[in-house]
């Protein structure tokens, strides 16, 4: 909670303030919440109660005419959980109410017109929160006694803090969950009440009706592992609509309900927005260059998330996490006797899915600057021929057994073969400044083949 001093003009005439003032506040430490709707409470006697009430939304508290005693008690999850505070309020006075504390006031004057800005309209279908005026554990100093003051039968029947229900955190929805990101990403979140994980069967972004499908109030993040990733299929007619249907259309529905709703939206984004020509490492802020369709879409996603206020554009390259990549194909092949030919042109650096999912809730606990940030494994680059020679090496086999040719070589008579940038080095010391340690790729490469793949 915020309380804020407001400063009120006065002559002859009567007075002026600037009762929210979006700016100076969030410049003295306000956060932006973006209100929706105003409502105005009138009391006409001295003595009128109300509460204690704990809505799904922030709110921000003043009075513009009278005065009043106010009172909050934290009904949030968490060790502050019963936590009071206790103001006076008068036309000077705002404070701001985070989402899940329970509000309440006593009329100090007769006429006293209480108002509150609110984040989310109002709906019947909201989950609320409500504890007793008079509960025994809180124990306000309410100024007025309650058996004389003004109070609804409704507020009088409130829980008393034992039994009130405790607010969650504001919901966590995952996306594309049965994927190698988004099994990662429940391994590192976890179970807990408010992460939801949802598959394109729960959750379709393309289909009509997204803005509509959740209580979208009760979200606070959106993470987006969800994308066509066929690169080559991308290519074909078929292809290139589901590609610009998951990676530009469905991104763009999310980033209007982000947008409409004040979410956090995470997403995923890849080295195939670039044309693989430079000769450093890749920034974040580099012009977007992309070959091939999948590339295409990428990119275009990222333009449309990057109009988000508040998005996190994760971009990787070349990952690795349960089921069928790279590294299991490579180890399947010594293991059959198979002595594969791999391009050598092709230059980046491998990434687990449990470094990315790491990543990303790194930013997200951190607060980090909201932005783009390169996300993959750090230490020496190398090609796709030479991380196969080291798989093979780490499951006991000769590396000599893998032929190094170029891209040229490797697609020479094959058709319907999607361009792939020659070089996918991304810069990490954006991520690395906000205080995350990217692994190091060969470690980890070592890690995934000894247990087990």
């Amino acid at each position: 909670m915020v309380l804020f001093d407001l400063p009120v003009h006065g002559d002859a005439r009567g007075w002026f303030k600037e009762n929210w003032q979006r700016e100076k506040m969030t410049a003295l430490g306000l956060p932006d919440f973006g209100p929706v709707q105003n409502n105005v409470s009138f009391n006409a006697e001295v003595g009128v109660t109300r509460g204690l009430h704990a809505e799904p939304w922030d709110k921000w508290v003043s009075v513009a005419t009278g005065r009043v005693f106010g009172a909050w008690v934290d009904l949030r999850e968490g060790p502050g959980f019963g936590t009071v505070f206790t103001a006076e309020i008068d036309p000077s006075k705002a404070i701001f109410v985070p989402r899940g504390v329970a509000n309440g006031f006593q009329t100090l004057e007769a006429g006293t017109a209480y108002t509150y800005l609110v984040n989310d309209h109002w709906s019947p279908d909201a989950s609320y929160s409500f504890v007793n005026l008079a509960d025994e554990t809180v124990r306000i100093p309410w100024p007025i006694p309650l058996d004389e003051a003004e109070i609804s039968d409704k507020d009088r029947a409130h829980p008393r803090l034992a039994d009130a229900q405790p607010v969650p955190p504001r919901r966590t929805l995952v996306l594309g969950a049965n994927g190698q990101l988004g099994r990662a990403l429940r391994a590192e979140l976890g179970e807990a009440p408010h992460i939801e994980y949802a598959t394109r069967a729960d959750l379709d972004i393309t289909a009509p009706g997204l803005e509509t499908a959740r209580r979208w109030g009760d979200y606070g993040t959106i993470i987006n592992a969800a994308a066509h990733t066929a690169v080559d299929a991308a290519e074909t007619p078929e292809g290139r609509a589901d590609a610009w249907a998951a990676n530009v259309t469905g991104v763009a529905a999310l980033a209007r309900v982000a947008s409409s709703y004040r979410l956090t939206l995470v997403h995923v984004s890849s080295d195939y927005v670039f044309d693989g020509t430079a000769d450093r490492p890749y920034r974040e802020d580099d012009p977007l260059c992309p070959l091939g369709v999948y590339g295409q879409t990428k990119a275009a996603g990222d333009a449309i998330v990057s109009a988000v206020s508040r998005h996190y554009i994760v971009r990787t390259s070349w990952v690795i996490g349960e089921g069928g990549n790279f590294v299991r194909t490579m180890a399947s092949l010594a293991e059959r006797g198979i002595d594969p030919s791999v391009v050598d042109d092709q230059v980046g650096r491998l990434t687990f899915t449990q470094d990315i999912a790491r990543g990303i809730r790194h930013l997200l606990e951190s607060a980090a600057p909201f932005g783009v940030y390169n996300l993959t494994g750090s230490g020496e680059p190398r090609s796709w021929a030479q991380i196969a020679a080291r798989v093979f090496e780490l499951t006991g086999h000769d590396p000599a057994r893998v032929t190094p040719v170029s891209t040229d070589e490797y697609y020479s008579g094959k058709t319907g073969i999607a361009p792939r940038p020659g070089y996918s080095v991304l810069d990490l010391a954006k991520i690395e400044a906000a205080g995350f340690a990217s692994a190091d790729a060969g470690q980890r490469l070592a890690e995934y083949v000894a247990n087990g793949l």
